[in-house]
């Protein structure tokens, strides 16, 4: 039997009718994902639902996720990360990468910011997580707004300002990995102005994260990169602004109240943190602790 079940199947394993299996994704009972119009339902946390219905000594003991944040780099979640105490370390491997290791229970939370190729880009995590299959659980909270450009080499010796001339003027552009959401951002303001990735010069081997363009640019390897200005300011590098983004951080509603993520989302709410985001820029916080998506 396949691991995600469609509509028939999920009623045939569980022995119920499609009426009654319809009733329990309306009431939201039921771990279900919609996906391009169709209900999923994931067979393994379609055996924690039944498991968790049986007498406490036969329920099957959940996982434990490792105290890992996976998904984007971020310098103020980086900071905070060490400087709260919360004890939860850093997996920046790109948001794409991120939110499959949650779904696979390899890190307790994923740092998020993804953008589609056309559509709205303020719904894109939300989208994002509410598709992905085995995240029926998550919750998705905001982080901050940040502002994403090109990090470009002091003074802007080269004059850019804005997407359009990066395919007509040869520069080298250093590249992210796929699937991290700096690089999503990149194709999708590309798609914008009807600019084909091809038509640029992208730099190899990838950068895992911002900093990494930021340093590259700075050894002469790279003439710029989409990053955040929080990244440019550390580095001394000169910030083209392009657009404001959410960034937020999606864990799975019962992991929001363990000892480590409560600790950090404490201290998001003190004025030392607020100070942080302030001294690093490009940082709006008036999201900070928002309740996105309850999925």
């Amino acid at each position: 039997m396949p691991e995600l079940l469609n509509t028939d199947e999920a009623a045939t394993y569980l022995r119920l009718s499609e009426r009654k299996l319809y009733e329990l994704v309306a009431s939201g009972a039921i771990p279900c994902s919609k996906v391009t119009g169709r209900w999923l339902f994931p067979k393994a946390a379609l055996d924690r639902w039944v498991a968790s219905g049986l007498p406490s000594s036969l329920k099957t003991l959940e996982i434990s996720s490792p105290p890992i944040v996976g998904g984007s780099h971020d310098p103020l979640l980086e900071w905070a990360l060490r400087e709260s105490g919360c004890g939860l370390a850093s997996l920046p491997e790109g948001s794409e990468a991120g939110l499959r290791r949650l779904a696979r229970r390899e890190v307790i939370a994923a740092a998020i910011h993804l953008h589609p190729l056309t559509g709205e880009h303020d719904r894109a995590n939300i989208d994002a997580v509410t598709e992905a299959p085995g995240l029926h659980d998550a919750v998705l909270i905001g982080f901050s707004l940040r502002e994403q450009g090109l990090v470009v080499a002091p003074g802007n010796p080269l004059g850019l300002r804005d997407i359009a001339q990066l395919a007509h003027s040869g520069l080298r552009v250093a590249r992210r990995q796929d699937g991290a959401g700096a690089q999503l951002l990149l194709l999708s303001l590309l798609a914008s102005v009807g600019i084909d990735p091809a038509a640029l010069n992208l730099t190899r081997p990838d950068c895992v994260t911002g900093t990494d363009i930021a340093d590259r640019i700075r050894r002469g390897q790279a003439d710029c990169g989409i990053a955040t200005r929080s990244v440019a300011q550390a580095a001394g590098m000169e910030f083209v602004p392009l657009i404001w983004e959410r960034f937020d951080l999606v864990l799975r509603q019962r992991d929001y109240f363990l000892p480590g993520p409560s600790a950090l989302f404490g201290f998001v709410r003190s004025d030392r943190f607020r100070q942080r985001a302030s001294d690093l820029g490009g940082y709006d916080l008036s999201v900070c602790g928002e309740i996105r998506l309850v999925n």
